[in-house]
């Protein structure tokens, strides 16, 4: 066999140390790679992979990294480019394997050959044309947060599943709408064709097949889609190119860019508490070859399971960076506007101290690298420490799920389906809107429907809930209203799960499937669902365009479990900007039904959700687009007026 070369060191004038991954060099001839593999006795760099005539894949070229004092084996290679593909042979320790590993930090993956026996991609980020860079995202207190599937949001016909292309071409839809963030469930590798994204087992590369294939003879009809959604914008706007949209990460980038472009931010679902399965020979599992007997010999990981995965290793401060790098990876090189973590109460559970210490180092070096970037914990139970600053002992996350309203909710719809007599639990929505275990209520994300409770098995969607006989009837088309009005007026970040903005009544499911996806042609076929997304539409306006609604005020000064009525009062402290809520869940209208106001005088009824049943309703219920209130104190308030109160109806009354 021939002898091996060893690569050249990096240039050692650059004190900083190598980062992992493979880094193309200035000019962009020539890359540095550098792995983390402590227990190794050689790691070498195989290259220039071709494909025989027979089909199998073979290397052209190695080279042997070399070893720092810290675990980590590097090298320069001056004759490997962008989109030349690599993989890491590694031989262990004494008693251990060998064999070829994936980077644990590579860019992107290939398709052919595919998981898990793909190669890396070299990727250079620069040659990426951006055009964000105005771009602010919105205060933490203006999101309204969409949360999308890749794989199922959007499939056009005759298409296996839906990509990040797809996503960018749906831009006007997501415009229209009225939100300003989407969330897409996790976006990195995972085993298999279809995946919720919590199993993810390559935590750098986009999933593959979220991408268009290069070869496809579709991809030229996204550079058109994609270039009229930039033209749109300005068309003084350099045009993407066919390098442009090359490549799943590429995609991944077009799709933030122009996200960016029509004011939409992008926060990205990430998963630290644990990496999924199957956990193929060619990963970062036992990615230094130590002996497979025993679990804790993982170099990334613990023996402590989690969701079909493993739990990561945080008392090791390598694997700490690794997690931290990811997150400073995707706010820098895809330019992403935030983070929602998965269950942060599995990496303080399992991982003690070190775990707690990890969500202030990630926090804080996000926070210095995009000050702009919210970090939202999905942490249970609801806890102060979670949201505070690290410098005052928290755990330093922006924002925190909230199971409180979506609970009550949810319940309070469930009870009122059963029956006109039956008593409806308001008390414990009024309570709710509180989040009473945090000091600062903007912190809060409050939805009724996400990718867990209403997945496939699990609960019902809203409508569903409803009324379980029949999903567009009059009592879930108003229940719904009332459920999804309460989320979008209430105090803290709104959070809407696909489809349910337009009444979508299937649970979702992971696996594209005629059976499973949004039926995106009701907008078109069926009134009810058509009138629902002009509610949606509407009410997401009006909390842009109400300041009260965004504000950090709320006191929920009235409840009525037999009237099945609930008000409160939302505005900004020290401004004002005063904004009422009175809602129902009564089967039948309330006519003079007398309710406290924060003063007197006309206040304008802005929004009455019973306008939009058969849009516009000819027999709608309401106050006429205003009503006086007297100086008659009621419900500890200085005024009080007598209103009409539709039947599951939602209103909001506004000076």
């Amino acid at each position: 066999m021939d002898e091996i070369a060893t690569l050249s060191l990096p240039d050692s004038s650059n004190t900083e140390p190598p980062r992992l991954g493979a880094h193309v060099l200035p000019g962009g001839k020539g890359a540095v790679f550098t792995t983390w593999a402590p227990s190794a006795q050689e790691v070498l760099l195989r290259w220039d992979y071709v494909q025989d005539f027979d089909g199998r894949w073979h290397h052209e070229k190695e080279a042997r990294l070399n070893r720092t004092d810290d675990g980590l084996w590097t090298g320069e290679v001056p004759d490997i480019a962008h989109g030349d593909r690599y993989l890491f042979y590694v031989v262990g320790p004494e008693g251990g394997g060998e064999g070829l590993r994936r980077d644990p930090c590579a860019r992107e993956l290939t398709r052919e050959p595919s998981w898990p026996d793909c190669h890396c991609v070299v990727r250079d980020p620069s040659r990426f044309t951006w055009h964000d860079q105005e771009f602010e995202p919105p205060a933490f207190h203006d999101l309204v947060i969409y949360q999308l599937h890749i794989g199922t949001w959007y499939i056009p016909e005759g298409h296996a599943n839906g990509t990040f292309l797809d996503v960018a071409s749906r831009i006007p839809y997501l415009n229209a709408l009225g939100i300003n963030a989407i969330q897409p469930l996790p976006v990195v590798e995972f085993p298999g064709l279809h995946s919720l994204g919590y199993n993810g087992v390559d935590y750098f590369s986009p999933e593959t097949d979220y991408g268009v294939p290069s070869d496809s003879d579709q991809l030229d009809e996204y550079l058109d889609v994609v270039n009229g959604l930039l033209q749109d914008v300005d068309p003084r706007l350099e045009p993407y190119t066919r390098a442009d949209i090359d490549g799943t990460a590429n995609q991944l980038r077009i799709m933030v860019d122009l996200c960016h472009l029509h004011g939409i931010a992008v926060v990205l679902d990430v998963v630290y508490n644990h990496a999924g399965g199957p956990f193929s020979e060619q990963g970062m599992y036992f990615f230094d070859e130590q002996p497979t007997d025993d679990q804790n010999n993982s170099l990334y990981f613990t023996d402590r399971g989690w969701a079909g995965g493993l739990v990561f290793a945080y008392w090791k401060d390598e694997v700490r960076q690794f997690l931290i790098d990811n997150a400073k990876f995707f706010l820098e090189e895809y330019h992403t506007d935030g983070f929602r973590y998965d269950e942060v109460s599995v990496i303080l559970n399992e991982g003690g101290d070190h775990g707690y210490l990890f969500c202030q180092q990630i926090t804080d070096t996000c926070r210095f690298v995009k000050p702009q970037a919210i970090h939202i914990a999905e942490h249970w139970p609801v806890d102060s420490t979670i949201v505070r600053p690290t410098e005052h002992g928290g755990a330093g996350f922006d924002a925190t799920h909230n199971d409180g309203l979506r609970g009550a909710l949810r319940d309070a719809i469930s009870q009122a389906s059963t029956g006109a007599g039956a008593t409806v639990d308001m008390g414990r929505i009024a309570h709710a809107l509180t989040v009473p275990q945090l000091d600062d209520i903007w912190r809060v994300v409050q939805c009724t429907e996400d990718q867990d409770v209403v997945y496939r098995d699990r609960e019902w969607r809203t409508a569903r809930l409803a009324d379980g006989n029949d999903s567009r009837s009059w009592f879930a088309r108003s229940r719904a209203r009332f459920a999804l009005g309460i989320a979008l007026t209430a105090p803290g970040i709104p959070h809407l799960f696909m489809g349910q903005e337009f009444l979508e009544d299937k649970q979702w499911h992971d696996e594209p499937g005629s059976e499973h996806q949004i039926w995106w042609e009701g907008l078109e076929e069926n009134q009810a669902m058509s009138d629902f997304l002009r509610f949606t539409q509407d009410l997401i306006a009006l909390r842009h365009a109400l300041p009260g609604l965004r504000g950090f005020g709320v006191n929920n000064y009235h409840h009525h479990d037999h009237n099945r009525v609930l008000a409160f009062h939302r505005w900004v402290p020290y401004l004002g900007d005063d904004a009422v809520v009175v809602a129902s869940l009564s089967d039948t209208t309330l006519h003079g039904y007398r309710i406290g106001f924060p003063g007197d005088g006309q206040w304008r009824e802005v929004f009455n959700s019973d306008v939009y049943d058969h849009w516009p309703n000819p027999e709608v219920s309401g106050n006429g687009g205003e009503i006086h209130a007297t100086r008659t104190p009621m419900h500890g308030l200085p005024a009080s007026a007598a209103i009409t109160l539709p039947a599951n109806g939602v209103l909001v009354f506004a000076r």
